[in-house]
């Protein structure tokens, strides 16, 4: 038959009720065949369209039956699972009836909807389960006696490279073995339990064996579920007899398989491991991209030559026919309709787009029964042969060293061996009959129980359900609580527990609970050391437990209690269905971190998922340490913002929305119990390391030594690196004033706990370091734009207060220098605890732009003080002590310390309040340098209210004759106005008299009043001179200088009531623009206010203006004042912001 393109569908779920909580946006719209997705970062962009075989809109339009069924809502478009079934799974059972091969596959991101496709929850049942039941509708019907059906099932499952059958109790270690078929040229799984079905049902009962198999698994190891794919496997033969009595058999074989989820591997962040290659995690669904990509170029002809890589992961073995060969496939991709998950979204809409260019060739599998039992014994002939001669191997071997052909000889006898006694499986199949074969299977269907026990006991009796991080591997087992005790722990304890548990933390003796006419209490064996958490709080001596409680034994079994008979007992608070979601929750609360979505922007909530997605990873490292002594301990950091290294002085708020800043990361450290050394992993590459740590704890279950291993293969091991100390925020406003800054920074770690201090400076300058004129102090920012600026950052020296830092100490931050950015780092300071480093960077910026202007008032540059470490001998005491031991230890020295830290209730308080707590205490180390800033403004303005209430003072005291109100009204102006920078008003002054110069001639007064006083009043009547005599250009000369004496003599010093002398850079030069420049009218409106019978108000009002202007920064002052009653300091040169701007914590973690 012509080649067929792989049918490809996509289908969109709706939202979950986290992305309610969140208020999540929708991106995905669907139109016919067409599917669209917007870029929620950029709205304005235009969506980016795919086009499918299937756009299913299952994201609302719906209504729930009274079954439970959802069903289309009137005139929507909502795609129901009975309407999918018709499009892709009907096709499916044609197919097979026809004889083709076909595969179904459901691909997606973790939670994007692939299982309720495929599998379906509750009564909407998905593809799987009907077809399975359609099939055996229409076998029902079958009137032909000439014709018979056949139906085998498999289930397996792949995860990290090993297979399991999930319909058997005994699987060898490593898994089962794939193996090519060599005459087919297929890969098959070797002794994969294939069992005959007869009915729906039977199919049913065995779907949910291998689930709780699934289930039990995944809870003894915290395998996660969304990291395996499932294969269900559906052999369908039709036997038809022909009138001459030969049979012939019409085989269909039916993969349906889920695969796991298909987070991005780039997006973990595991580059640079050491030990990345070793883990499998992504392996089978890259090869299956590499896979889906090779032969989509090979169905174009873009590439003449082409290799396909089936043999890259066990996966891509298995689906070879499925893709490219013969079989008729499908393929459905599940998306998320969440702003939060568009990456992975447009991800998987891409991977779909390339999987459907794939063309594959189905044929009818149709052969007489006879002729295929003479091909497998004439095979077997061939192959014994073959073992017995050993020439293929000597015939291809030329060229190969003894060593070389004695190891092709043992895999050639080895596969030859597997592929003889699966040949003589298929004869010793077809010599029994298909009726004995489904009645032994039917036999061994009834006898099994999945641990879903009768339901009409739940409403009678208290039992415990499981939860699983699959909803649907939760509630899947049940353990029903007896009158009296009931026992929890290990199969291998003596006695048997009458709840047998297994995998971590899990002890022989584990934990009893007890039910007394349906009052149950639970309590740990004392002396177990056995871990229980009863809803997130560590189990100590006897609870009572409540209905819908929620119990953790050892580090992944979690349960849930129901109790019917004391239904009352439940939390009000709680919601209707307990979740595995809700449980992990109530975990992460009790630990310290914040679980609430309420304003958190897009980062933050994604930074809290990946915390609730690492706590359970991280208990489980920590119990697999525990077990095999590796004397390591794990916890979760975050790390802030403001604690990364990279702050950039050049960005801005409007950058953040370009992200170019950064966010909070998730990592883990890893700190060893015996020499304090401690490495941070990025969140990537500890969950490589975890599935590494899952595999030497299998071999270790397996019985093999571990003990040897080389420390360059245990994933717990590393080599010491630089530690992270802590950080230190310098807050950079004020360069917006052009001002010097020198401080003793705090150096916080991730906890917000004090690790020492840091001096440094920070200094405006020139392009070569050397510092600028005092008199460059600006108050208004906005007098830098468009001009280079330089400054320079000096860091002086630290005091470390842990006696381990001592090896070596040295600081690092980034910076952006002539719009470069640029890593700058101090030289190593060694073998002291109180380096000094006198280490300068002059930053350049060539033009100042308003972006920067906003980054000093708000940003901060990050100091990051780095630790050396070295692999020290540890005490000989604690070598005595175990892990679990050792991290006790640990822990309780820790305590103390936070116990004895001044501010460790403030902390911790902030710690809990939210999970962003460092980013608090920073945004508190910013508002002190505002504070300050705004406390040296304000000092200068009351040195302004001061004068200019001794002014008026002065004015009071003259006798009503020398009362003078235009002089008067110029001097108070005089203050109010001064900028508080002698060179900008000496050069405002100096530009003044030479427009003078030019324009104004000026006359002597008798009674040797100063022209400027007069200048106002008579200037409207002087005429313009083109030219000026030398009697007039004295005059001018005679007016500069009595300006400039009056400017120096008159006003630079002030004495303050308190006797003090003024601040001179304050207003001590004053500034003629106001009145030099005044508009006639302006003037005529003062003289008017001012003369009218000696009145006052217009002075008074202007007085009371300044006072109000004043009122906010004295306001702010005052309690600030009241908080910290240290006074700040002055450098004695000019204005600079104060000492006490501490930085505080600059991260958060919480164990």
């Amino acid at each position: 038959m012509p080649d067929e393109s792989v049918k490809v569908a996509v289908r969109v779920r709706p939202f979950n009720q986290r992305e309610k909580d969140r208020s999540a946006k929708l991106i995905i719209k669907m139109q016919g065949q067409m599917t669209t997705i917007a870029n929620p970062e950029t709205p304005n962009e235009e969506p980016k369209s795919f086009s499918f075989d299937y756009s299913y809109w299952s994201h609302d339009g719906f209504q729930e039956k009274s079954d439970g069924v959802l069903e289309p809502a009137g005139g929507s478009s909502y795609a129901s699972q009975r309407r999918v079934f018709e499009d892709l799974g009907q096709g499916v059972l044609d197919n097979a009836f026809e004889g083709y091969n076909c595969s179904l596959f459901a691909y997606g991101q973790t939670g994007s909807g692939k299982s309720y496709s495929m599998v379906g929850y509750g009564q909407n049942k998905g593809i799987v389960p009907i077809t399975c039941d359609e099939m055996f509708k229409t076998m029902d019907k079958n009137a032909d006696p000439n014709k018979r059906f056949e139906v085998t099932f498999s289930m397996l499952e792949i995860y990290n490279e090993q297979v399991r059958d999930l319909l058997s109790k005994d699987n060898p270690k490593g898994g089962l073995n794939v193996r090519q078929n060599p005459k087919l040229g297929l890969f098959y799984v070797e002794n994969l339990k294939r069992v005959p079905v007869g009915s729906y049902a039977e199919i049913e009962k065995r779907t949910d064996q291998g689930t709780a198999s699934r289930t039990v698994a995944s809870t003894n190891m915290n395998a996660t579920s969304s990291r395996a794919h499932t294969v269900v496997t559906i052999t369908f033969d039709q036997i038809i007899k022909s009138e001459s009595g030969s049979e012939t058999k019409k085989s269909s074989v039916m993969n349906l398989v889920d695969l796991a989820g298909s987070e991005r591997a780039d997006s973990t962040g595991a580059t640079g491991d050491r030990l990345k290659e070793g883990a499998n995690i992504n392996k089978s669904l890259s090869a299956l991209g590499n896979v889906i990509s090779a032969l989509a170029d090979l169905s174009m002809g873009t590439k003449k030559k082409i290799m396909v890589p089936y043999r890259d992961s066990v996966l891509t073995k298995l689906l070879q026919n499925a893709l490219g060969g013969n079989s008729k496939t499908i393929m459905i991709a599940a998306l998320s309709p969440a702003d939060i998950n568009y990456d992975e979204t447009l991800s998987t809409l891409r991977y779909a787009d390339r999987a459907k260019k794939i063309k594959n060739k189905a044929v009818v599998n149709e052969n007489p029964l006879d002729k295929l039992i003479r091909e497998l014994k004439e095979e077997n002939e061939r192959l014994k042969k073959a073992m017995e001669g050993g020439g293929v191997v000597m015939q291809e071997g030329a060229g190969l060293t003894p060593e070389e052909l004695d190891k092709m000889r043992k895999q050639m006898e080895e596969d030859i061996r597997a592929q003889l006694m699966a040949n003589q499986a298929m004869i010793a199949e077809n010599a029994q009959s298909w009726d004995d074969k489904l009645a032994e299977a039917r036999t061994e269907t009834e006898k099994i129980d999945v641990g879903g026990a009768d339901n009409s006991r739940k409403s009678k009796e208290a039992y415990l359900i499981n939860l699983n991080e699959d909803p649907m591997l939760s509630g899947v087992i049940c353990h029903f609580l007896n009158s009296g005790e009931t026992s929890v722990g290990r199969k291998d304890a003596s006695p048997v527990p009458n709840i047998c548990l297994s995998g971590l933390s899990i002890q022989k003796q584990h934990a009893v609970i007890f039910n007394k006419k349906g009052v149950i209490e639970i309590e740990s064996v004392s002396g177990s050391g056995s871990k229980t958490k009863i809803n997130g709080i560590p189990l100590t001596g006897r609870k009572a437990l409540c209905h819908k409680d929620r119990i953790l034994f050892g580090s992944n079994h979690m349960y849930v209690l129901m109790n019917p008979l004391k239904p009352e007992t439940a939390d009000n608070s709680l919601p209707k269905e307990i979740t595995w979601e809700y449980a992990q929750k109530e975990i992460a609360q009790v630990k310290g971190f914040a679980t609430g979505s309420a304003g958190l922007s897009k980062e933050q909530q994604i930074v809290q998922e990946q915390v609730l997605e690492i706590l359970p990873m991280v208990s489980e490292v920590n119990a697999v340490s525990e077990e095999l002594n590796k004397q390591k301990s794990f916890e979760v950091v975050l790390i802030s913002a403001a604690a990364q290294e990279g702050g950039d002085i050049t960005q801005s708020h409007a950058s953040k929305s370009k992200g170019l800043v950064h966010i909070t990361r998730v990592t883990v450290k890893m700190k060893n119990l015996l020499n304090g050394n401690t490495w941070l992993w990025e969140r990537g590459k500890f969950i490589t390391r975890r599935y590494l740590i899952q595999e030497l704890y299998q071999k270790f279950l397996d019985g093999e030594n571990i003990s040897n291993i080389p420390k360059e293969q245990d994933p717990f091991w590393e080599p010491t690196e630089d530690v992270l100390i802590g950080t230190s925020n310098l807050f950079l406003q004020s360069l917006s004033y052009c001002l010097d800054f020198e401080d003793t920074l705090n150096i916080s770690d991730y906890k917000g706990q004090e690790e020492g201090h840091l001096k440094v400076k920070l200094e405006p300058c020139d392009n070569k370091g050397k510092p600028i004129d005092e008199e460059a102090f600006v108050d208004d920012p906005h007098e830098l734009l468009n001009k280079p600026y330089h400054f320079k950052l000096t860091v002086e020296n630290a005091n470390i207060h842990k006696s381990r830092f001592s090896k070596g100490i040295m600081v690092k931050y980034s910076v952006k220098n002539n719009g470069k950015v640029e890593e700058v780092k101090t030289p190593t300071v060694k073998n002291t605890l109180t380096p000094t480093f006198n280490h300068s960077k002059v930053i350049s910026i060539p033009k100042l732009k308003q972006e920067n202007l906003d980054f000093f008032e708000s940003g901060c540059i990050t100091l990051s003080i780095y630790g050396i470490q070295e692999d020290t001998m540890p005490d000989p005491k604690l070598l005595k002590l175990n892990t679990r031991d050792l991290r006790a230890l640990t822990i309780n020295q820790e305590l103390r310390q936070m116990e004895n830290m001044e501010n460790s209730t403030a902390n911790a308080s902030g710690r809990r309040a939210t999970m962003f707590g460092n980013e608090i205490a920073s945004d508190t180390s910013h508002l002190k340098t505002e504070v300050v800033l705004l406390q040296r403004k304000y000092e200068r303005l009351q040195q302004k209210e001061r004068r200019m209430q001794q002014i008026c003072e002065e004015w009071s005291k003259k006798p009503d004759g020398e009362k003078q109100f235009e002089p008067f009204y110029r001097a108070v102006s005089a203050v109010a106005n001064s900028t508080g920078t002698r060179l900008k008003t000496r050069v405002q002054m100096l530009n003044q008299m030479l427009k003078l110069q030019k324009t104004v001639a000026l006359p002597s007064y008798k009674d040797n009043s100063s022209p400027m006083l007069r200048l106002q009043k008579e200037a409207p009547g002087l005429q313009r001179q083109k030219t000026m005599d030398p009697s007039m250009l004295s005059q001018v000369l005679q007016g500069q200088k009595y300006v400039r004496q009056m400017a120096l003599d008159k006003s630079s010093v002030i004495e303050e009531k308190d006797g003090t002398q003024g601040d001179q850079d304050s207003f001590g030069s004053v500034d003629l623009e106001p009145y030099m420049n005044a508009d006639p009218e302006d003037s005529a409106d003062r003289s008017k206010r001012f003369t009218q019978n000696g009145n006052r108000t217009g002075l008074l009002s202007d007085i009371n203006t300044k006072r109000e202007v004043l009122k906010p920064a004295r306001n702010a002052v005052s309690e600030y004042s009241a908080n910290k009653k240290t006074p700040s300091k002055s450098n004695g040169k000019r204005p600079s912001s104060a000492d006490n701007n501490k930085t505080e914590s600059s991260a958060c973690v919480l164990q």
